[in-house]
């Protein structure tokens, strides 16, 4: 497998049709990631995920740090073992897991000290930790630990925050670089190596932004990462950070932002120049009873389709509208059945990755040049 980020083509209005090639597999992009928290998206089986044409998927290091644990995940082979996964693999720092256990966390330089949410044991993450963690889980990118921000914050609370990203993102890469060869399978591809990508905090402020973009871009990670959004903000300031760090950031490696967003939001953004997103949105949802659709959202548990027999979304093809009615999928939401969430939850991915796959063909098409970097070693 050849090594690097290539961009294929680039279009006027800075998007790009590039791909990404790592370890267990090279990544079209844009590129829509499932989220599966605790080693799966829920509800959803691998093989199907596969059918679905999901490249990569997310893993979330602090649930897999308190079960079943990242040494016992290293033992058996890695998180791609674990959970007999063939495509990519991305796992997140534990950083935002933690900043969402407001309660339960103390933060000091050094790291954070929380009470896990499952029995109130008490944990202690450092930057350090997070990279041994996610090195034992053994995914193909692996996350710097940061302090994520909260909407609204005070200007000096995220100029804290960015001090203390800005440092763990130091100490993130450095004890990267010393370790990331011990991957659980380095022996299997020893010509390829796990990625780190930095994350871009400093809140609503645009200049803490651009500090905390320039700064990252120096330490010279393999990929960046725009966090701290979708935490509570309206939607115009979302895209307001997005336009200012994406022209700051290199053209040669990819760009990733974290947490996006609903159907519409996720074209937009990769129509500007972002690589990579992911969502528990498609899933979430679908567990609620709310479908994705090319008509706009469908509450599948509204009374007026007890009797319809027209698939969920008529213009799409996936396995759960070629095969199932409405009235069926409001049948299992109102019986509580497991396969509600199921067949649901396959509706809405396929959806949105329905939407990046249209996204990468029209950027092939309307593209007006090419470029080709070799940024990202796998």
């Amino acid at each position: 497998m050849s090594s690097g980020f290539q961009v294929l083509k680039t279009a006027e209005s800075g998007g790009r049709r590039a791909q990404l090639s790592l370890p267990h597999r090279t990544v079209q992009t844009p590129v829509f990631m499932p989220v599966g928290t605790a080693g799966t998206v829920k509800a959803v089986p691998q093989d199907v995920l596969e059918s679905l044409g999901a490249e990569i998927i997310l893993g979330n290091t602090y649930h897999l740090y308190l079960r079943p644990g990242h040494e016992a995940i290293r033992r058996m082979g890695g998180l791609h073992r674990f959970i007999a996964w063939r495509g990519a693999m991305l796992t997140d720092s534990g950083g935002f897991q933690v900043y969402s256990l407001a309660q339960l966390r103390k933060v000091t330089d050094e790291g954070v000290r929380f009470r896990s949410h499952l029995d109130g044991s008490s944990h202690f993450f450092t930057p350090e930790h997070s990279m041994d963690v996610q090195i034992a889980l053994g995914a193909d990118i692996a996350m710097a630990f940061d302090e994520c921000t909260e909407y609204p914050a005070e200007r000096d609370r995220a100029r804290e925050s960015l001090r203390l990203t800005m440092a763990w993102a130091r100490r993130s890469l450095d004890h990267f670089r010393a370790h990331q060869h011990e991957v659980p399978w380095q022996a299997e591809f020893p010509d390829r190596r796990q990625s780190l990508f930095g994350i871009v905090q400093g809140g609503m402020y645009m200049d803490l932004r651009r500090e905390s973009a320039e700064r990252l871009v120096e330490m010279d990670f393999d990929g960046y990462a725009i966090g701290g959004l979708s935490v509570g903000e309206p939607r115009p300031l979302t895209l307001e950070v997005i336009a200012e760090v994406l022209p700051l950031l290199p053209k040669d490696k990819p760009r990733y932002v974290m947490g996006v967003g609903y159907p519409d939001e996720i074209e937009q953004y990769a129509r500007l120049g972002v690589d990579m997103m992911d969502c528990v949105l498609p899933t979430r949802a679908a567990r609620h009873g709310l479908l994705f659709t090319s008509e706009g959202r469908v509450n599948i548990k509204n009374r007026q389709y007890a009797e319809d027999l027209n698939p969920p979304d008529p213009a799409c093809g996936c396995m759960v509208c070629r095969r199932y009615s409405r009235a069926y999928l409001r049948h299992l939401m109102q019986a509580g059945e497991p396969l509600a969430a199921t067949l649901n939850s396959v509706h809405n991915l396929a959806y949105y990755l329905g939407i990046m796959q249209r996204v990468r063909e029209s950027l092939g098409k309307d593209a007006t040049g090419a470029e080709s970097h070799a940024a990202v070693p796998a």
